[in-house]
């Protein structure tokens, strides 16, 4: 029931609003993973990033898309976590766990060994309207734990309007027509500070494909 809940969900609230409410320019859709495991990374600035990022896939892919949010915001309530695990799909990530040492991953690798794809924010959480901050390194870690981590594809996507949409404290959405700009995949080589850097120089470039300021 969940599942049919959540193909509905997509197909007719969530693809009517990005399609003619927003309105999306998407450049070289086509990079965009056909079947996992797989990692989507993007800049984050609305809680409509995710809504959009799972809309660009067909929607016989719904199934494998799992984002990756924060369990202590999207669990907070019961009403809220029932929403986000079963319609949104997400994989809850614990926050601050060295105490605990639990292995805040644990669920992110079980899902790449279900050849899911994962949409993952480095940023860690909502910026400021169209601004990018610095991205966090568990995306390394993640491609770390991988035996076969080469063969996973990390493909960059930057995404630009949907901040001043749907800006972060703001519960009205504005419609603001959207670009979305697909980079080409990255592999893990080894080295984290190299994988990093390269994550970076990405993001910038995608971003001034439409000369938008990308980075604080």
């Amino acid at each position: 029931m969940t599942k049919l809940l959540r193909f509905l969900f997509f197909l007719l609230i969530v693809r009517p609003l990005v399609l003619v409410i927003i309105g999306l320019n998407v450049r070289r859709r086509s990079l965009l993973p056909a079947q996992g495991p797989a990692v989507v990374i993007a800049n984050h600035n609305s809680h409509l990033d995710t809504l959009v990022l799972i809309s660009l896939f067909p929607l016989c892919l719904l199934p494998k898309l799992r984002p990756v949010a924060a369990m202590d915001y999207f669990l907070r309530n019961r009403w809220l976590a029932w929403f986000a695990l079963n319609i949104i799909g997400i994989i809850p990530l614990r926050r601050g766990v060295k105490a605990s040492h639990d292995d805040p991953l644990a669920e992110v690798v079980v899902a790449l060994d279900n050849d899911d794809i994962l949409i993952l924010f480095p940023e860690g959480s909502r910026g400021e309207t169209e601004r990018v901050g610095r991205f966090k390194t568990g995306i390394a870690h993640i491609a770390q734990r991988r035996p076969e981590v080469p063969m996973v594809p990390m493909v960059p996507v930057y995404l630009h309007g949907l901040g001043m949409a749907l800006p972060k404290g703001d519960f009205v959405l504005v419609p603001f027509f959207c670009d979305v700009f697909v980079g080409e995949a990255l592999h893990w080589q080894g080295d984290r500070k190299a994988f990093m850097n390269g994550v970076t120089e990405c993001m910038t470039a995608l971003s001034g494909e439409g000369r938008f300021p990308a980075w604080e």
